[in-house]
């Protein structure tokens, strides 16, 4: 596949603005991006935008704290691919994971998993606030609730994507579930070496610069 196949054309910002998502949706048909990934209320708009593409709309849900009840996610989740969405990019609860709440991070991801049906599901897990081995069962629990991607970030926190995470990630899931290297992504180079190793999918604003080289 091509690098553009590989890629989430992003635009996630608080002050996107309706002409944002019109040009996302252009760029996106027009470079052959494989999504764009949207907050939840812009779906209606990226689906009509979209329509008759193969580009799929992609929302993110719990976005970017993760820190929202799981009714919330899933409310969320569930109202997002009703308006359009095939894939969902929800945050865990960063908080619950650091306390050992392991039963209640996996049963969230479970619930939305089941809400959106066969929708796409990728877990940011958000690697900046984790130690390796909270990565490891972060990644762990996504596999066990039967998630379909693992993701390095937000890119709203202190860090995005590192070849050493995504190395951790690709080794603990494993070929169980696929992984999303997001945060930092900015140029060729970096997005092929993530390819080569395995990852499957890229989340970047920065899609059209990557694939012009």
């Amino acid at each position: 596949m091509e690098t553009n196949a590989f890629i989430d054309h992003t635009i996630l910002k608080a002050d996107a603005r309706e002409a944002d998502i019109i040009r996302l949706c252009a760029e996106a048909k027009q470079y052959k991006f494989c999504s764009v990934c949207v907050n939840s209320c812009w779906v209606p708009l990226a689906a009509r935008e979209l329509n008759g593409t193969d580009v799929k709309v992609c929302s993110v849900i719990g976005f970017p704290l993760g820190a929202m009840s799981c009714e919330a996610k899933v409310f969320e989740a569930k109202s997002a691919v009703e308006h359009g969405a095939a894939e969902i990019d929800m945050v865990i609860n960063v908080g619950f994971l650091k306390d050992g709440k392991y039963k209640e991070v996996e049963e969230e991801i479970r619930a939305i998993k089941k809400a959106i049906g066969n929708a796409v599901l990728k877990v940011i897990i958000e690697t900046c606030y984790l130690t390796d081995a909270e990565k490891r069962k972060a990644c762990e629990l996504s596999v066990a609730a039967k998630a379909d991607f693992v993701k390095t970030s937000t890119g709203f926190g202190t860090g995005g994507a590192t070849f050493e995470d995504v190395h951790l990630m690709l080794d603990t899931v494993n070929g169980k579930a696929k992984v999303k290297a997001s945060g930092g992504v900015r140029d060729a180079e970096t997005a092929k070496k993530y390819i080569a190793m395995g990852v499957m999918r890229l989340g970047t604003s920065s899609g059209i610069k990557i694939v012009e080289g």
